[in-house]
C-alpha cells in the first residue's frame, strides 16, 4: 500500500484548511475606519470597493446621512468624536469643523495633480475637494404644458406669481444643496435683495424637503413641475426617461464641493491618512466622474449628457468660508422665516 498517496488528500485538506483559516484572521484583523459621508448610495460601494481593493487591511464603515444632518451631527459630537474620516461631504460644512478646530491638516499623496482651486487654500489643507455639485431647476414639461406655466429661465423667474404650488426646493439645515442656493442668493443679490427674493419664492414653494435628490425625482415622477435639485441628479432623472428638462438659470448657479477630512481626534490616524490619499486618486477621481461634470482631477471629467459645456463657467461667485462662518445665523433667520412650509421628517 502506497502510505504517501493516501495521505495526499489529508495533507491538502489540512493546508486549504490552514489558508482559510489564515485568510480568515486576516479578514478579521483588518481595522475598521468609521467614515461619515453625505454621498449618494450609487457611489458609496464603488468607493469602498475600490478603496478596500488597494488596502485589504483597512475596513470603510460608512454613515450616511444628508449634508446638514451629517454637519449638525459632527457638531453635537464636537467633544467626543466617533467618526475617523469626513468624505463626500460639502466644503462648507468641513470649512465650519475646521474653524471649530476639528480636522487635522494633511496633504494627500498626489495632491499637488488636482486643480487647487477645489480644495482648501492653507498648506498643508484641511480638506481635500472630490467634485464640484451645483444648482440645476429639473423642469417637467408634460406636467407645465398641463398646468400652463412657461418655461423658467432665471432665478427670479420661480418668484412669478404663475409658479405658485408648483415648486419644491430642499429644506437648507438638511440638505447641502438647499443651504448653496440659499448661500449663493445671498452673495449674488446682498442680504436684504436676497431675503426679499426668498419672501417672494417662499409663496410658490410647495414643500421644502429633506434632501437635495428629492425635488428632481418628483418633479420627475410628476407630482410637481419644478424641483430645485443639483445636477447630478437631474442628469440621472432625465436619464431614466422622465419628462425633465434642466435648467441652469442665467443669473449664476449656488455650488460646493464634497470634499474629504481627516478629523483630528482619529486613533487611527495612519489609515485616515491612507484612505484621504486614495480619494485624492486618479483612480477615485474616475469614479466620482462617473455622476458628476466638474471632478477635481484635471481632464477625468467625462461629458454628461445634458450639462452644458460652459458648465464651469455658470458657478456663481461663492465665498465657502463666508457660507461656513455663517452658517448658524443663516439657517436660524430662514426658519425663522419659512419653516412653516417644511416637509415632515420621518423618526
Amino acid at each position: 500500500m502506497n502510505t504517501h498517496k493516501s495521505t495526499r488528500p489529508l495533507a491538502m485538506a489540512l493546508c486549504a484548511a490552514a489558508l482559510s483559516l489564515a485568510a480568515g484572521a486576516a479578514l478579521a484583523q483588518r481595522t475598521p475606519l468609521l467614515v461619515y459621508t453625505a454621498l449618494e448610495t450609487d457611489a458609496m460601494k464603488l468607493y469602498k470597493d475600490g478603496f478596500e481593493k488597494a488596502n485589504p487591511d483597512i475596513e470603510v464603515k460608512w454613515v450616511r446621512d444628508s449634508t446638514g444632518i451629517v454637519t449638525a451631527k459632527l457638531l453635537a459630537e464636537k467633544a467626543n468624536p466617533q467618526a475617523d474620516v469626513v468624505a463626500g461631504v460639502a466644503a462648507s460644512s468641513l470649512a465650519l469643523l475646521e474653524q471649530e478646530g476639528m480636522l487635522a491638516a494633511y496633504e494627500p499623496k498626489g495632491f499637488k495633480e488636482l486643480t487647487p482651486a477645489y480644495s482648501d487654500t492653507k498648506r498643508p489643507p484641511a480638506w481635500v475637494g472630490m467634485d464640484v455639485w451645483a444648482a440645476t431647476i429639473c423642469f417637467n414639461t408634460v406636467e407645465a404644458q398641463k398646468r400652463g406655466l412657461p418655461k423658467p429661465e432665471s432665478w427670479k423667474d420661480l418668484a412669478k406669481p404663475i409658479y405658485k404650488g408648483a415648486i419644491v426646493m430642499p429644506h437648507p439645515a438638511s440638505s447641502g444643496t438647499g443651504y448653496l442656493d440659499v448661500a449663493a442668493w445671498l452673495q449674488m443679490w446682498g442680504e436684504p435683495e436676497g431675503w426679499k427674493y426668498m419672501d417672494a419664492l417662499h409663496e410658490n414653494i410647495a414643500q421644502y424637503v429633506h434632501s437635495g435628490s428629492k425635488p428632481c425625482k418628483q418633479a420627475g415622477a410628476g407630482e410637481f413641475s419644478i424641483g430645485i435639485s443639483f445636477e447630478f441628479r437631474a442628469h440621472q432623472v432625465r436619464k431614466s426617461g422622465a419628462p425633465v428638462e434642466l435648467i441652469f438659470p442665467k443669473e449664476g448657479l449656488g455650488w460646493d464641493i464634497e470634499a474629504t477630512g481627516i478629523m483630528k481626534t482619529s486613533k487611527k490616524m495612519e489609515q485616515a491618512k491612507r484612505l484621504a490619499d486614495w480619494m485624492a486618486s486618479k483612480e477615485a477621481n474616475q469614479i466620482t466622474s462617473n455622476w458628476w461634470a466638474i471632478v477635481a482631477y484635471p481632464g477625468v471629467a467625462k461629458k454628461l449628457e445634458g450639462i452644458p459645456e460652459n458648465y464651469e463657467k455658470l458657478l456663481a461667485k461663492n465665498d465657502l468660508n463666508w457660507s461656513a462662518k455663517n452658517r448658524e445665523r443663516i439657517l436660524a433667520e430662514w426658519s425663522k422665516r419659512y419653516e412653516g412650509k417644511a416637509e415632515a421628517k420621518s423618526n
